[in-house]
């Protein structure tokens, strides 16, 4: 149960937590750049998570067969930096990603550095969504991601709990 304290401050799980910004907040051509490197850690645990054994993200001798020549990161795990930026940032805790739409038209290898842009495109007050635009480059300048998401920041519902009762 959340309960509101003030400034867009809610006390969850017994620890104050500050939420996003809501829908009336936000506004179109606002934007957001993210740099992220991706390290063995990370691979790790992804790896880990959804026992992906996918030789072309983890094996040197096997990716260096392939087209890539060395091993990539994969593609969902690129979707959870993209999703992860939503929930912290642009509109930020408490936000819910609805919809992707993300192209990966160049790899991204291991410790490689990529510059992520989100831009607010579309903001539908009575739906509660906002449209954010993505692109990532690499070192190189090539994009390797490109799409959109769909994004509900967060609404707080006020609703009657105990505390509300505590007058009677």
């Amino acid at each position: 149960m959340s309960t509101f304290l003030q400034g867009g401050i809610y006390m969850i799980l017994g620890k104050k937590r500050k939420i996003g910004r809501k829908i009336e907040d936000i506004r179109v051509g606002e934007k957001l750049k993210l740099t992220e490197k991706v390290e063995d850690k990370d691979l790790l645990l992804y790896l880990g998570l959804t026992n992906d054994g996918n030789p072309l993200y983890i094996q040197h001798d096997f990716a260096s067969q392939t087209v890539f020549e060395k091993p990539i990161v994969p593609s969902i795990m690129l979707t959870g930096i993209v999703t992860s930026a939503a929930s912290k940032y642009l509109p930020g805790p408490g936000a819910h990603v609805i919809e992707q739409n993300l192209q990966f038209p160049k790899a991204v290898y291991h410790y490689e550095t990529i510059d992520l842009h989100f831009e607010v495109a579309a903001v539908h007050t009575e739906e509660n969504v906002i449209v954010v635009e993505v692109e990532a480059v690499n070192g190189n300048e090539e994009i390797v991601i490109k799409g959109n998401m769909k994004v509900n920041p967060p609404r707080i519902i006020d609703r009657l709990t105990a505390d509300a009762m505590h007058n009677f």
